[in-house]
């Protein structure tokens, strides 16, 4: 095997507005006049990429790139954190965004329309370690399972609200047009949630709308949070009253949502999540399986090879 051959795993975009095999020929193209020596292979669905992640590493590709969003990327980086440190520590990972979310993708300022500037960064090879968050649980049939994350992982009602937009996402296109319609939908759905939380010296045991454990821009919702310093920002949001509540979804249109007066913004290596009764919970847009009981969730330091933007 060369070891600077690519190893691609394309995920096309489904929807009603995506063209997977236009979308690919435009890749291919900037690939071929970069020249770029790399192998492909293309998922199926969602349920593919895992075992194709797990094909790539197996066939000592060291530079794997994946062509999706933010649920894809989680799959890589779950398959990599399964193998030993020491051949984890040889294989770098990167990304051309074409995902419903790109939110990992667009922390780094990677752009979905850009292919040509994408792939001109990737060829630079500038390589930065990076955190992953992980969350450790009891599933329902009684096992101590682990996640891990890029991104973010929430609980309540933005969990609600980003399983809705990536429903509506198919039939809208539009990335802000499903946004404003999952928020639309969402006055339909349960608006608090009983909460236990400890977070550093702090315990919080109330009613809570949502909660953001962000180990990068968490969709806006941790938008300080960077996946370098060891650290998760945690955003905790009390139920606001409806003229609040529409402020809050101005601010976060914005960017400004830790201004918003019901948002409690937290910085933490570990959360506890001791009760959260009937809250959805979302790991980098994607829903998982409630946990039964407690959980926790904490950061992991510098462990996976990432390549960033020159």
């Amino acid at each position: 095997m060369n070891e600077e051959k690519w190893g691609i795993l394309y995920c096309p975009k489904s929807g009603y507005w995506s063209s997977p095999k236009k979308r690919w020929e435009k890749i291919e193209r900037c690939l071929q006049a970069e020249g770029i020596d790399y192998d492909y292979v293309q998922s199926e669905n969602s349920g593919s990429v895992d075992r194709l992640v797990k094909m790539l590493i197996s066939n000592g590709y060291k530079t794997i790139v994946i062509v999706g969003g933010d649920s894809a990327l989680n799959d890589a980086v779950n398959c990599l954190m399964q193998i030993d440190q020491q051949k984890r520590e040889e294989i770098v990972l990167g990304v051309v965004p074409n995902g419903m979310m790109n939110d990992f993708a667009h922390f780094w300022e990677f752009d979905e329309d850009n292919v040509e500037q994408t792939i001109g960064w990737l060829k630079q090879r500038r390589i930065r370690k990076i955190d992953l968050g992980c969350i450790r649980y009891v599933s329902k049939q009684g096992d101590h399972c682990r996640r891990y994350f890029l991104n973010c992982i929430n609980i309540g009602l933005v969990a609600t609200i980003m399983n809705l937009r990536r429903q509506t996402r198919h039939y809208f296109g539009s990335r802000t047009l499903s946004f404003l319609f999952s928020f639309i939908l969402m006055i339909f759905q349960r608006l608090e949630y009983k909460m236990h939380l400890k977070i550093n010296t702090d315990e919080v045991k109330r009613k809570v709308m949502t909660v953001c454990i962000g180990n990068a821009l968490g969709y806006g919702q941790t938008p300080n949070a960077v996946p370098y310093n060891g650290q998760l920002d945690v955003s905790v949001v009390y139920h606001p009253e409806m003229t609040q509540l529409f402020e809050g979804i101005y601010l976060f249109v914005r960017g400004k949502f830790l201004n918003h007066r019901s948002v409690h913004p937290y910085r933490t290596q570990k959360v506890e999540v001791l009760q959260a009764d009937h809250a959805m919970v979302g790991i980098d847009g994607r829903m998982m399986n409630t946990p039964v009981g407690a959980f926790t969730v904490s950061v992991e330091q510098e462990v996976i090879n990432f390549l960033i933007p020159c």
